[in-house]
């Protein structure tokens, strides 16, 4: 594990700067809040996240606040779904973004 990731260990608090910086490209890193906007982390997290952010992800929340939270998404890359659904032991069919499919699907399906 990184330097950082040991750093936040010790202060069991999860800091938005020890994520990722591409995460959060698109919005003020320094107004998330890990409770307020846990939905839009989590998502980040298991869509674009390294190992490293996903430890630091799992040690704040833990895998069931995760997967409760990933079954309410509207929308999740399969891959990252297929992931939260084998550690959390949940029937992918539980999720909603596995039951709520878009009419028109995205042109690339990678």
């Amino acid at each position: 594990m990184s330097l950082f990731v040991n750093d936040w260990f010790m202060n069991s608090n999860l800091q938005i700067k020890y994520l990722s910086e591409h995460l959060f490209w698109d919005v003020d890193r320094s107004v998330l809040e890990p409770e307020k906007h846990k939905a839009y982390i989590i998502k980040q997290v298991l869509e674009y996240g390294l190992m490293d952010d996903w430890s630091l992800l799992q040690k704040y929340y833990g895998v069931e606040q995760i997967a409760e939270v990933s079954t309410t998404f509207r929308d999740l890359d399969k891959r990252a779904l297929s992931f939260i659904s084998f550690l959390s032991k949940i029937p992918i069919e539980k999720f909603r973004c596995y039951t709520y499919q878009q009419s028109i699907p995205k042109h690339w399906d990678f």
